[in-house]
């Protein structure tokens, strides 16, 4: 086997014969069982790759409260500019300095947490996003949602949050026959419900392409061959190597956007109306 195929082993055996089979929802995010098998223990190679995101993701944390220093070494700064763009960027842009120590580690653990998931669909060997089935996103929309809920609760009091989350003031009341339910739906059902979509379906689509890029070149390279299937099977591997850098950005952002819109979510409970 050459190292093309090897390097690509996990994700692109999809070609059977002389015909070329594209990838599927169910063979590409229904793996079979790893260890475990038939026991509450099952893991699969989906469950593998959160697992290793979590244990590098806490590993270099610890490592970095270990040996963090006044004048940080360049690896030491690499973690830290991780750390201060949550800290800065979303938590002090959206709540201001003063709020934003307090739901630092709630912000910090969601952007941390989803862009090393997300960052596993484009490492070699792994190439799955932990995040590309539905339990791992929806884990983060629940901690969002917790999080806004609860930070609104301690605030503004239990009964006045909801009140006003769900009677805004200043509409006259016959409107609040509209405006309640419709504000209900918007707060307490749909942000946790488009969290956990949005960041689905992004790593979905994202995978499902890069999946579809390599398994062509490979057919095109390795199946058809001959100088068409060489100069078609280069221009897809291009494309594919360019959506990887791209799906590199995507899963900055979504962690940027999962985080944010967390913090907005907070900010808005916080307010005063």
């Amino acid at each position: 086997m050459n190292l093309y195929a090897l390097a690509t082993l996990p994700i692109f055996l999809t070609g059977e014969g002389e015909s070329f089979v594209p990838p599927t929802l169910e063979h590409e995010f229904n793996p079979p069982a790893l260890f475990f098998e038939g026991t509450i223990f099952e893991m699969n190679r989906i469950i593998m790759v959160r697992m290793i995101a979590a244990l590098v993701l806490a590993f270099i944390l610890i490592w970095y409260a270990r040996n963090r220093r006044l004048v940080p070494n360049r690896r030491l700064a690499a973690v830290e500019s991780l750390l201060d763009f949550s800290k800065v960027q979303i938590g002090e842009e959206i709540l201001g300095k003063e709020r934003a120590h307090q739901y630092q580690p709630l912000i910090m653990t969601i952007f941390l947490g989803i862009f090393f998931m997300n960052i596993t669909g484009v490492v070699p060997g792994l190439q799955i996003a932990g995040t590309s089935l539905i339990g791992m996103p929806l884990i983060f929309a629940i901690f969002s949602y917790v999080g806004f809920i609860a930070a609104g609760v301690k605030a503004r009091g239990g009964l006045r949050f909801f009140k006003e989350q769900l009677f805004p003031p200043g509409v006259p009341w016959p409107i609040y026959f509209i405006m309640t339910p419709i504000e209900f739906l918007s707060t307490f059902v749909l942000r946790p419900a488009t969290l956990t979509l949005r960041l689905l379906m992004n790593l979905v689509a994202g995978h499902l392409i890069l999946v579809l890029c390599f398994a062509g070149t490979h057919f095109l390279y390795f199946t058809l061959s001959g100088a068409l299937g060489v100069a078609t099977g280069t221009v897809t591997f291009i494309g594919a190597l360019a959506f990887m850098c791209f799906e590199i950005f995507v899963a900055a952002l979504q962690a940027y956007i999962f985080a944010m819109l967390t913090a907005s979510y907070i900010s808005l409970s916080i307010s005063e109306h």
